[in-house]
């Protein structure tokens, strides 16, 4: 019999994302066979009361998915146990509970409580050899820590042992990257500094730091959003394909791009990138508060970042990536752009209409779609031909018209899935975060040494003017967000 354990089980992330994403493998049937599920965490209550809070946090998040058939068989998995989770002697109740098979514990707390819970899961039998542990990103705060961290996440478990979760490869449209590139002789020809102009990742948030700020005045919008989630859609993108769909031969790839990632220096750190924090401004129609404002005193933590990014390999000489986060934009949009070199001679000049370049939009929120935009001839008997652009969208086709788009999945409903069946591929291998922290922490190092502070913007707005600049004095613009 297998069990999973929830370290922080009853905290925001497990209540929020991971026991409805469980719920929902639950209603789906994909859950193993006498999985037990058990929530660990300080506070003090009974299993009863947990699985009572437990069920008003997934009937909130079912919607149309609920069934009380569907719960009962879900709740009757779950169970409790109060524990210091530092404390060998207090999780040896754990262990008790856990029984024999395979365990699976997913941290659900502060990273800088990984060492001290690790080293106490192994004293308490909790990392055997068939063992597995999942921890939420990021590790560390530069690369430093992380290997700090990482050390005695290894002294427990081994490598093959280790999840390292990034919520964003759950994603479907993510997935769908890899199924678009290496699945269709259509795309992966032109998937070259040939053909492609450039390439743009957006991760906008209309959200402020909030209370939160205490978190993110360590960390900042480089070391939260741009050292992990932007940087894995980077690879994805930028990835030669693998020999086969195993995860090291996956993550290999990867690797080779973080490797291949130019240094940013402190000379070049100004033309680059771009730092800013938010000031106070209109978001939806109502005022929002600066950051310093939100913080109770200045500070010089980046609340955006904007990077050009580019990859010295063969696939990519000539072709930058630009980068960009941040909290307090108008929108919450997360996309990448692949802009398509325009065509070399146009035939069209006597005709009305401009043609525009293709452009592969792929949207991960707030709605999740692969869009191709073509030019089309516009209908009607003109005697010159007038084009126009049109959008094709690639994630959804339905041979019955009629169907209905499966249900919009949580992303870690995938993950989780993957590492109860102990499969790597959607998960960070140590050397990839090693090499992402090393990449990071140069920017970081280059910010330092040449001085380069946040720039103010006004919350509503698409960040500083600087970072429509970045792209302005390379002769392109933004996909949103810019004139």
């Amino acid at each position: 019999m297998a069990a999973l354990v929830l370290f922080g089980g009853g905290g925001d992330l497990a209540m929020r994302m991971l026991l409805p994403s469980l719920y929902f493998l639950e209603h789906d049937g994909l859950l193993p066979d006498g999985l037990k599920i058990i929530g660990a965490a300080r506070s003090e209550e009974t299993p009863a009361e947990y699985v009572a809070k437990v069920r008003a946090a997934v009937e909130g998040k079912a919607d149309g998915a609920w069934s009380d058939d569907v719960w009962e068989r879900f709740a009757a998995r779950l169970d409790y146990l109060a524990v210091d989770a530092t404390s060998a002697e207090s999780l040896k109740p754990l262990k008790d509970k856990v029984g024999p098979g395979t365990c699976t514990s997913f941290l659900a707390v502060s990273p800088s409580l990984y060492a001290r819970i690790v080293t106490a899961m192994r004293a308490a039998g909790l990392a055997e050899a068939d063992d597995r542990v999942v921890l939420e990103k990021p590790v560390g705060r530069d690369l430093e820590s992380f290997r700090e961290i990482d050390d005695a996440v290894s002294d427990a478990f081994s490598e093959q042992q280790v999840f390292r979760i990034d919520h964003y490869l759950g994603k479907e449209t993510v997935q769908n990257l890899i199924a678009l590139r290496f699945g269709n002789t259509v795309f992966e020809p032109l998937w070259n500094s040939q053909n492609i102009d450039h390439v743009q990742i957006t991760v906008g948030e209309t959200v402020g730091v909030g209370d939160r700020w205490p978190y993110y005045d360590e960390y900042g919008a480089l070391r939260d959003m741009l050292q992990n989630h932007m940087l894995q859609l980077l690879c994805l993108v930028a990835m030669e394909p693998p020999s086969d769909l195993e995860p090291d031969s996956v993550r290999n790839e990867k690797v080779k791009v973080l490797r291949s990632l130019r240094r940013i220096t402190p000379e070049e750190a100004d033309r680059v990138t771009v730092r800013g924090q938010y000031v106070a401004g209109t978001i939806e129609g109502r005022p929002v508060p600066g950051y310093d404002q939100e913080r109770g005193q200045p500070s010089d933590t980046e609340t955006f970042v904007a990077v050009r990014a580019d990859i010295d390999n063969w696939r990519w000489a000539g072709v930058p990536f630009f980068m960009r986060t941040g909290k307090r934009l108008p929108e919450k949009r997360t996309e990448i752009v692949i802009q398509f070199k325009e065509v070399p001679h146009s035939i069209f000049d006597g005709g009305r209409g401009v043609i525009q370049a293709n452009k592969l939009v792929i949207e991960l929120q707030p709605d999740e779609d692969i869009s191709l935009s073509v030019m089309n001839k516009r209908p009607g008997l003109d005697q010159k031909m007038q084009l126009q652009p049109i959008r094709m969208s690639l994630s959804w086709g339905q041979e019955d018209k009629g169907a209905k788009p499966p249900r919009r999945r949580i992303a870690y409903e995938r993950l989780l899935l993957d590492a109860l069946n102990g499969d790597s591929t959607l998960f960070v291998r140590r050397d990839e975060a090693e090499q992402a922290w090393k990449w990071v922490d140069e920017v970081s190092d280059a910010w330092a040494e040449g001085q380069v502070k946040p720039i103010e913007y006004e919350a509503g707005t698409w960040g500083p003017k600087e970072a429509s600049y970045l792209l302005a004095r390379t002769g392109r613009s933004w996909n949103v967000g810019d004139a």
